[in-house]
């Protein structure tokens, strides 16, 4: 069930079952030569997609603009500043929460999201916590899960791809999004091995670090085979993750 597919009258009776709800959120950044531009946001939508068949969630708009300012030196990335995103992300939590919603299973895809998410987190409860909220809304809850950490994931990463992995175009983040996209998928890119690792730091020192993008990975491993196991990995272990994180009171 998805947000901008229904209507007011859809969403006010799934509140009367439910007042969790879905929000993937990634990242518009280059992913190397053969991996798509709004990877890091096709990843957690197209997990949310299955969660949702799953489990009747309901999933919200993909937040597809997050924190990469290191990318902007490859044509195509897009980013927010962390105080941007973080003034964002709050105010997507207080219009659901206006209408009801007090669990926020935010299923992310980008691991530059992370820091600033944590911190739209604790400004959520500080609002609470200060009295600066409209109401007294103590009973708030956000989760932050990275798909990648589904339970499965790294091991079956390791299984198929080893050091190939990296730490960004990575061998399974390629795969997936090939797997939901298999017409657009460039399979036909060749690499001369793995990528360099490093620091992360501006963008014009990431492009000198990383020419062609990747840190640490050899994506040309990266098929749709490969892609449909991740995505059956990951999508079994957020299932069980979501319905406890959405059924409970603490």
């Amino acid at each position: 069930m998805r947000l901008q597919l229904s209507t007011w009258p859809d969403v006010e009776a799934y509140l009367k079952r439910s007042t969790a709800i879905v929000i993937p959120v990634g990242s518009t950044e280059q992913h190397g030569p053969n991996g798509f531009i709004g990877t890091d946001a096709l990843c957690p939508e197209i997990l949310a997609k299955g969660l949702s068949e799953k489990t009747g969630a309901l999933i919200a708009p993909t937040m597809s603009v997050g924190m990469a300012q290191h990318h902007l030196g490859f044509p195509g990335s897009v980013t927010l500043r962390p105080s941007t995103m973080i003034a964002a992300v709050l105010d997507w939590l207080n219009s659901l929460a206006r209408h009801g919603f007090d669990r926020f299973y935010f299923l992310n895809g980008h691991g530059g999201n992370i820091a600033t998410l944590t911190a739209a987190f604790s400004e959520l409860y500080a609002q609470s916590s200060l009295g600066t909220a409209a109401t007294n809304r103590a009973g708030l809850r956000c989760k932050l899960r990275n798909w990648w950490d589904a339970p499965g994931i790294r091991g079956l990463s390791s299984e198929l791809f080893g050091a190939d992995e990296g730490s960004h175009a990575t061998c399974s983040e390629v795969s997936l999004t090939w797997y939901a996209y298999p017409d657009e998928a460039r399979r036909d890119v060749r690499f001369d091995g793995r990528a360099p690792e490093g620091p992360i730091y501006e963008a014009d020192d990431f492009r000198r670090r990383f020419p062609d993008g990747r840190m640490g990975s050899n994506p040309e491993r990266a098929s749709i085979e490969a892609g449909k196991r991740i995505y059956e990995t990951a999508l079994a272990g957020l299932v069980d993750d979501y319905r406890s994180f959405s059924d409970s009171k603490d």
